[in-house]
């Protein structure tokens, strides 16, 4: 007889191992308006440090050569993918074409007052907004989030709420962050958008969507391999 409402095999192999933080964890059932984010790095960190997607570990990218620091906590939400849909999405918003997705698990930007000394945490963010950021020819959005039950952020709920100098930071980092002072050659970096919570919530859709559709097989080969 087959089981009733089996768990997913995410959770179960959770149980035994330590889980992988963008297929293992989920994004919580509030999702989109309120997500676990798997937080890589902080605003305090002199080094990029970046998920390596094969083993689960966070991995030193690249040392910060220039100035530049993250304005915020700054991570990705759990299974979700920047695909078709979402560079669909952001084609039809901007009507430019041959727009794709990225392919990365879809970032995310935490406010909070606290000082978080270190990546490689989960918490709980409430989305806001975002900016609909093209690298090249790929969408590349940033989620901006509060951290739930900061005392400073956390009744936010909508980007309007953010002052004009905090949000610029955050624009002025991600349009200059792959700039070297010397280069002579721009990087190909726009954000052709600020946009609200409800169009948050639909960038954050779109990525699930495309994660089920790229990751559909993991679950069934995983689940027939451990039942033999």
């Amino acid at each position: 007889m087959a089981e009733s409402n089996p768990e997913p095999i995410w959770d179960l192999l959770g149980l035994l191992f330590k889980p992988h933080p963008w297929h293992g964890i989920s994004p919580g059932d509030g999702c989109p308006e309120r997500l676990t984010a798997y937080i890589e790095i902080v605003p305090t960190d002199t080094v990029k440090y970046e998920l390596d997607k094969t083993t689960g570990y966070l991995k030193v990218d690249r040392p910060q050569k220039f100035s530049n620091v993250y304005p915020t906590l700054y991570g990705f939400v759990p299974r979700t993918y920047c695909g078709e849909s979402s560079g669909a999405f952001c084609e039809a918003r901007t009507g430019k074409k041959g727009i794709q997705g990225d392919g990365d698990p879809l970032d995310i930007c935490v406010l909070s007052e606290k000082d978080i000394s270190h990546g490689d945490i989960l918490l709980e963010a409430i989305p806001i907004g975002g900016l609909r950021m093209i690298d090249g020819n790929e969408a590349d959005d940033k989620i901006i989030a509060v951290l739930d039950g900061d005392a400073i952020f956390g009744l936010w709920r909508e980007i309007s709420q953010m002052p004009p100098a905090m949000l610029e930071r955050l624009k002025h980092y991600f349009l200059t962050y792959k700039h070297a002072p010397d280069s002579l050659k721009p990087a190909h970096v726009e954000i052709t958008h600020v946009y609200g919570r409800e169009e948050a919530f639909e960038v954050i859709r779109r990525g699930r969507a495309d994660y089920d559709k790229r990751f559909a097989g993991i679950q069934q080969l995983l689940t027939a391999a451990l039942r033999g």
